[in-house]
């Protein structure tokens, strides 16, 4: 019997289903170095590790559910979950892998299905030191509100998990940027910054070819927040008075960003699927026995 038929396997559809949100488990693009290369794409929050460093990363790291994929999820992948759940990792591999299966190898019902449910996929970015090989760094001025909110839980959520974010005084952004190595947004004259009566979340999903209803929806929220239009969308208004709270409740930055987080995943959540759910309060009368 095949063992690598046993091994646990996760359909694209399933993981779709849990890109983005903050439970999402660790995303390993497993591809040969010269694949990877090849590749202009990975999985959204993927982080690269070459086949023939699994066992290493498998016992420096600390033991967690993680998806696998390689190119077509055929030996290179399989091979890497059977490591890792030998390890005591929650392993699974990706089936289809990011290309969504192999056309005439792989059966064509298969190929189809896997395509059609694809887990979404972001643009490598190397000059932002966004390619899933090593944290990237990025920086922005100080005293962050909602863009400067909404754009490191996009980049913490869809791009790099281990991302750093750096907050400086407007005037030392760009030099501190150039200084430490790290990418500048939501200023003028920085790489990610406002473009027209689009915010800076707007341009990272640009940047990044991030595409789904649910971010657009979501950055409409937070174009609305941002940018004092508080009529393009009702929850605007909500995320601007959340946001102002917030900010008057911590002074420190990065715990503004922690605080805020959650709130970000909670629209989040809702655009994905919760916006036919109402809430009223009714009350009910006990019902008396004639």
């Amino acid at each position: 019997m095949d063992t690598a038929t046993l091994l646990p396997c996760l359909e694209p559809s399933r993981l779709a289903a849990r890109i983005g949100r903050a439970d999402s488990p660790l995303l390993l693009d497993v591809r040969r170095t010269p694949v990877f290369e090849a590749s202009d794409r990975l999985l959204a929050g993927a982080r690269h590790c070459p086949p023939e460093s699994v066992a290493a990363l498998a016992t420096s790291e600390p033991p967690r559910p993680v998806v696998v994929y390689c190119a077509y999820g055929h030996e290179v992948s399989r091979g890497a979950a059977a490591t890792l759940l030998a390890a005591g990792w929650d392993a699974r591999w990706l089936a289809g892998g990011i290309e969504g299966g192999e056309p005439g190898v792989d059966d064509a019902g298969d190929v189809e299905r896997w395509r059609s449910s694809a887990p979404v996929r972001i643009r490598k970015r190397p000059e932002f030191g966004a390619e899933g090989r090593r944290a990237s760094r990025w920086i922005t001025r100080a005293r962050p509100k909602i863009d400067r909110v909404a754009c490191p839980w996009l980049i913490r959520r869809f791009v790099d998990p281990r991302a750093e974010f750096f907050y400086a005084p407007a005037g030392e952004v760009l030099e501190q940027a150039q200084r430490i190595g790290a990418v500048a947004y939501d200023l003028e004259g920085a790489p990610v910054s406002h473009e027209g009566d689009r915010c800076s979340f707007d341009a990272l999903l640009r940047l990044f070819e991030l595409r789904s209803p649910a971010l657009e929806q979501l950055a409409s929220i937070v174009r609305g927040a941002d940018t004092a239009r508080l009529g393009i969308v009702p929850q605007a208004a909500g995320l601007l008075a959340v946001s102002l709270g917030l900010s008057r409740l911590h002074a420190d930055d990065h715990a503004m960003l922690a605080a805020a987080l959650p709130v970000y995943d909670a629209l989040f959540e809702w655009c994905m699927a919760g916006q036919g759910e109402t809430h009223t309060w009714a009350v009910h009368q006990p019902i008396i026995a004639a």
